[in-house]
């Protein structure tokens, strides 16, 4: 698949006839004259572009008539008919891919395949959602699992744009990008020379150059700590582990640098101005097992410098780790000593830190303090201070008692910072300023604002907007590791539970549980405005797409066999296909239909190919013919009336 870039923005799609509408005329012309003759009008040749009828429902990013007020309690339901206010993006953990789901209403609307095969959509299965993946020389796919803990997604002037997201595989050291015009991964990159990836965040701007005021560069953090180079000799030498601070370009999605670090990276931050990445640092004892690393009380956030990394490895200040080209900056503390040299700044919090989030107004970073009941308010004018040499101890300007186990924190963009208590199973809310102002002596005041239980042990937790300029501070999602007795039992793997609250109030409200499959992690939450999803391929991105019913057909090259075939609802063309044993075939399928929703399946028993084609799209599979006999292919997604009736004959001869 090769998908050209889209302006998400101020661009309108043609709709093309509404499903509806076309489902609507076949049931008052009659099913045969519509069904056969009405789809072929439909071709890209004589499609009309008139938009879908109103009965269709409103597009994305519309308002619906009654849309109800967000914010209050009791507001959260989103009636038949109406829609959500907000797109959540979701990483599923375990399940290896990304999720997306409508806020407030928390029903999943989609999810988004990329690390793992995923059956519905063929993702694994056509040729191009393999070589995404990766595969071996075999053809076979080089990992068939994934575990996806965070996802972000791509900024222009410090708000989302609706491009890209990105979310990591922490078993196999991969980054996926999403692009979210079409809801659907375009690239996959292996970063070299780290394991237990977990961490990400794009950045926001450039370092250096003001005009760039848009997403360029994702950093990523490596947790587990492994031999440099990992190739078997250094196992039991435990000096010689090492762990990976890394940046990808996020436009070509190759690795750019990387820093190596004391410890184990966790989260990761960015600054609103794109001159500083940020990871909590926890295990400086660099011990190998969890009894190991937590004798120390003091671990660190590390703040990297991007535009003086980027000038080091310009001038070949670097060294490369195996037979790994990327480039590596030391970010140890024994080379970063002198800030006016220094590529990272080491800002000391207690031990063993977790996430680590930046504020809304660009001014601070976070840590949760995880093993100390405290939050940790970094100022960043402070960290740039110490880089250029005007301060000698960076940057701590507020260390609030919030609760026990914290673990993340969002913003509501007034002021006030939300964070999540794993062993108290709260929510802490708290104010940022009050919290500096009693840290500088005023003994007086209390940050603490409110806290509200959730169930149970909840981890990650997000708001609208809210780590971009427009913090809306409406919706507040809480992701809970464990749900016990709030829903019906379903053996003995519960599901977990997500939870909304409304924050447009000095207290938090619970709205609603969410039950959820094991284990989402991170998300993000913006009003559906800034997404502008397409629903209609454009043919001419696809270069093997078979534009008309009068160009599809069979060619032979030896036993070489491409198959070029369309659908049209209920149709296929050709509609039988002569193959031979030992034929290696390639089969294009283009639907030439336009009609938004109006999706065909593809499927060959006993020959393991099932993938689905949405309007005007084009995928392939490759395969050797190994069963003499007929074989029926045929629709899985149902498109019509006469659905069951889509189907076509493989017949292979001995």
């Amino acid at each position: 698949m090769s998908l050209k870039a889209q302006d998400p923005h101020g661009e309108k799609e043609p709709a093309g006839i509404g499903r509806r509408r076309f489902l609507n005329a076949a049931a008052a012309l009659g099913i045969g004259s519509v069904a056969l003759a009405g789809c072929k009008e439909d071709s890209p040749k004589n499609a009309p572009a008139d938009a879908a009828s109103s009965s269709a429902g409103a597009p994305a990013g519309a308002a619906p008539e009654h849309d109800a007020h967000v914010g209050g309690a009791g507001t959260t339901e989103v009636k038949p008919g109406q829609l959500d206010t907000h797109y959540g993006l979701w990483s599923s953990g375990h399940s290896g891919d990304a999720r997306i789901l409508g806020i407030p209403s928390g029903r999943e609307l989609a999810r988004m395949p990329c690390f793992v095969t995923d059956h519905l959509t063929g993702w694994g299965i056509t040729n191009e959602s393999k070589a995404i993946m990766g595969t071996n020389p075999d053809g076979s796919l080089q990992y068939t699992v994934g575990d996806t803990h965070h996802i972000q997604a791509s900024y222009k002037d410090g708000i989302y744009d609706g491009k890209y997201c990105w979310v990591n595989d922490k078993i196999n050291a991969r980054l996926a990008r999403f692009r979210l015009d079409y809801m659907v991964c375009d690239k996959i990159t292996k970063i070299p020379n780290i394991q237990g990836f977990h961490g990400i965040f794009p950045d926001k701007r450039d370092p250096v150059d003001p005009a760039i005021n848009y997403t360029t560069r994702v950093f990523c953090g490596q947790e587990f700590r492994v031999p440099l180079p990992n190739h078997g000799k250094d196992i039991e030498d435990a000096s010689k582990y090492g762990a990976l601070f890394t940046c990808v370009n996020a436009l070509t999605m190759e690795v750019k640098w990387q820093a190596r670090i004391n410890g184990n990276c966790d989260l990761v931050a960015t600054s609103f101005d794109g001159k500083l990445a940020a990871t909590n640092q926890y295990n400086l004892e660099e011990g190998e097992y969890y009894t190991d690393m937590m004798s120390n009380e003091r671990d660190a956030c590390l703040f990297f410098n991007v535009a003086r990394i980027e000038q080091a490895v310009k001038e070949g200040k670097f060294t490369t780790v195996g037979d790994s080209k990327v480039p590596v900056v030391e970010g140890r503390i024994e080379f970063n000593k002198d800030p006016k040299t220094a590529l990272v700044c080491r800002v000391s919090v207690p031990k063993n830190p977790h996430g680590v989030n930046a504020s809304p107004d660009g001014k601070y970073f976070i840590c949760s303090g995880k093993l100390s009941p405290t939050c940790t308010v970094i100022e960043l004018q402070k960290v740039l201070d110490w880089f250029d040499g005007k301060l000698d101890d960076p940057a701590i300007v507020a260390e609030p008692e919030v609760g026990l186990g914290p673990l993340h924190t969002t913003f509501d963009g007034r002021g006030n910072a939300y964070t999540t208590l794993f062993l108290d199973s709260q929510v802490c809310k708290w104010n940022i300023e009050k919290a500096i102002k009693k840290y500088a002596g005023d003994k007086t005041i209390n940050p603490i604002v409110h806290k509200i239980d959730v169930m149970y042990q909840p981890g990650h937790i997000n708001a609208t907007c809210a780590e971009t300029r427009a913090a809306d501070g409406i919706w507040m999602a809480v992701g809970n590791k464990f749900s016990k007795d709030r829903f019906l039992p379903v053996g003995p793997l519960h599901a977990e539970n997500d939870q909304l609250l409304d924050i447009t109030g000095e207290q938090m409200v619970l709205a609603h549980d969410n039950a959820v499959r094991p284990e989402p992690h991170d998300f993000v939450i913006f009003p559906r405005d800034w997404l502008h999803p397409k629903q209609v391929y454009n043919m001419d991105d696809f270069p093997m797409a078979t534009k008309d019913a009068s160009e599809a057909g069979v060619t032979r090259n030896g036993n070489k066999v491409t198959v070029k075939m369309v659908s049209f609802a209920p149709s296929y063309e050709p509609s039988d296909v002569k193959l031979k044993v030992g034929d290696e075939v390639t089969w294009y399928l283009t639907n030439i239909d336009k009609v938004e929703d109006l999706t065909h399946g593809f499927a060959i028993p006993e020959y393991n190919i099932q993938f689905i084609v949405n309007p005007q799209e084009t995928r392939s599979v490759t395969f050797k013919v190994d069963k003499p006999g007929l074989f029926w292919f045929y629709c899985t997604n149902f498109c019509h009336a006469l659905h069951l009736e889509m189907r076509g004959r493989m017949m292979v001869e001995p």
